[in-house]
C-alpha cells in the first residue's frame, strides 16, 4: 500500500552545491554563474571525490549510494524548475554521461589535472575565446582539491565534512 524509499543523506550534496557557489569561480575565473555550471563544478568535485576514494569493495558501495543519492538531489532540482517527465529523464541522461565522461577523463591522466586542462576546456569553456590564465586558475584549483580528498575520511566524505578553503 505505501512505498518506503530510503532517506537520502544531502549533506555531501549541500557541501557539493556549496562548493560549487564559491565565488572564486565566478569571479576569478569568469565562469558563467548558471545551473548548468554549478552542476559541471559538482560533477568535477564528485569525480575527484570517488577518484581519490576508489580502492575496496566498501567504497564501491558507499559510491553507488553517494552517486544515487546526489543523482536524486539534482533530479528534484530540475523538476523544481519546472521541467516534466519527459524532459526531466531526458536531462538525466544527459547529465549521466557527462558525469562518466568526467570521472573517466579525470582518472585517465597521471598528475589529474595538470594534463587535463582539455577537460576543463571542453566542459567550461567550450568554442569561448578564454584566456588561458583562467584555465591555469581551475586546473590549479582542481589539482588542490585532489590532493586535499586523499587525506578525507570516506565517513567524512559521506557526512558532508569537506572543508576545503582554496587559497590562491
Amino acid at each position: 500500500m505505501f512505498n518506503f524509499y530510503k532517506k537520502h543523506n544531502n549533506k555531501l550534496y549541500n557541501k557539493l552545491v556549496e562548493l560549487s557557489r564559491n565565488k572564486f569561480f565566478y569571479r576569478e575565473t569568469e565562469l558563467p554563474d548558471t545551473f548548468e555550471s554549478r552542476i559541471l563544478l559538482i560533477f568535477f568535485h564528485l569525480g575527484i571525490i570517488f577518484n581519490s576514494k576508489k580502492k575496496g569493495a566498501t567504497n564501491k558501495k558507499n559510491n553507488q549510494e553517494i552517486f544515487d543519492s546526489i543523482f536524486i538531489n539534482i533530479e528534484n532540482h530540475i523538476r523544481e524548475l519546472g521541467y516534466g517527465d519527459v524532459a526531466v529523464n531526458k536531462k538525466m541522461k544527459i547529465l549521466n554521461q557527462i558525469f562518466y565522461d568526467i570521472l573517466v577523463k579525470q582518472n585517465q591522466t597521471g598528475n589529474f589535472f595538470d594534463s587535463n586542462d582539455k577537460l576543463i576546456k571542453k566542459y567550461f569553456f567550450n568554442n569561448k575565446n578564454i584566456q588561458a590564465e583562467n584555465i591555469g586558475k581551475l586546473v590549479d584549483y582542481f589539482n588542490k582539491f585532489y590532493n586535499f580528498c586523499f587525506d578525507l575520511d570516506p565517513d567524512s566524505v559521506i557526512n558532508g565534512s569537506i572543508n576545503f578553503i582554496h587559497r590562491h
